[in-house]
């Protein structure tokens, strides 16, 4: 039996639905989720397993122009997803317009990897109206099928994954068939506070925050963890630590609860804040927070 193998890059705009559209094909929450436009900023794999395949997912940024150096690493890893594909998943959705991305469209197709369009979030279109959009992308990508999903609601990822399937290349498993995605325990740590920063704070806030995992030690019944909240001025500190410190008492704790649902621990979690003055457009900053 002949077996397939990939890495399948997820490519889009933000806001398409392109990290509940990995979380929904690899079966686990691995990107997390917020209304926010640059909920993603880091490249995340996820790893699904078959018999006779292994697709290798990366959820990307949302594609941007940069306005500082934090937003070019995070352009950076898009560039990179461009460069490294078996496959792309270029992900729409019923809202966007074609032409909001054409630069970007044409380095796809000039690329010369297999694309899939998938237009997400049919649920919030009609029937007619989806066939228009439908058109609109077979311009756009002429030579490249193009799949109509709603990831929310687990509509046709079926016939997604047996497009991918049909387009991967023969090959050996590049990862160990129990392996679910390259990042650590202390990523998703991270990850999960800063989804409830992006949940209960507004404005610029969190977007001028970055999570910094001091400690992360792991017993067998307990996950004890400190949190280092890092923002980019004096004034931002006291808006997260909130009246009375009720404000991160409340995101922290929510951050725990999910933190035990993910690693299916108890976890004792402590939470500070500090403030690293534009660490947003410091390299040497960006560097110790993962970024390139």
């Amino acid at each position: 039996m002949s077996h397939k193998s990939g890495f399948v890059n997820i490519l889009g705009n933000p806001n398409v639905g392109k990290s509940t559209m990995m979380n929904a094909l690899v079966g686990e929450k691995l990107s997390i989720i917020t209304a926010k436009a640059q909920t993603t900023r880091h490249r995340i794999m996820g790893i699904v397993n078959g018999e006779d395949f292994q697709i290798v997912y990366s959820d990307t940024p949302g594609i941007l122009k940069p306005n500082y150096k934090l937003q070019e690493s995070m352009m950076g890893f898009v560039n990179l997803a461009l460069t490294d594909a078996d496959l792309i998943i270029y992900v729409t959705d019923v809202v966007e317009k074609s032409a909001q991305n054409g630069e970007y469209i044409r380095k796809i197709r000039e690329s010369g990897i297999p694309v899939i369009a998938v237009i997400n979030k049919i649920d919030l279109s009609n029937q007619n109206e989806l066939e228009k959009i439908v058109e609109t992308w077979r311009e756009c990508f002429p030579e490249s099928p193009v799949i109509p999903v709603s990831a929310l609601e687990n509509f046709n990822l079926d016939a997604l994954l047996n497009t991918i399937l049909s387009k991967l290349p023969e090959g050996e498993a590049w990862f160990p068939k129990d392996q679910l995605t390259d990042k650590i325990e202390r990523f998703f740590a991270s990850e999960i506070l800063r989804e409830k920063i992006l949940v209960n704070y507004q404005k610029e806030i969190p977007y001028s925050v970055e999570i910094e995992i001091e400690e992360f030690k792991e017993e067998k019944t307990l996950i004890r963890t400190r949190a280092l909240i890092h923002v980019a001025r004096q004034s931002q500190k006291g808006i997260i630590i909130g009246h009375k410190g009720l404000m991160l008492k409340k995101t922290a704790t929510e951050a725990r609860k999910d933190m035990e649902t993910f690693f299916n621990k108890k976890v004792f979690l402590e939470v500070y804040v500090k403030v690293s003055k534009d660490w947003r457009d410091k390299p040497v900053m960006l560097k110790k927070f993962g970024y390139k």
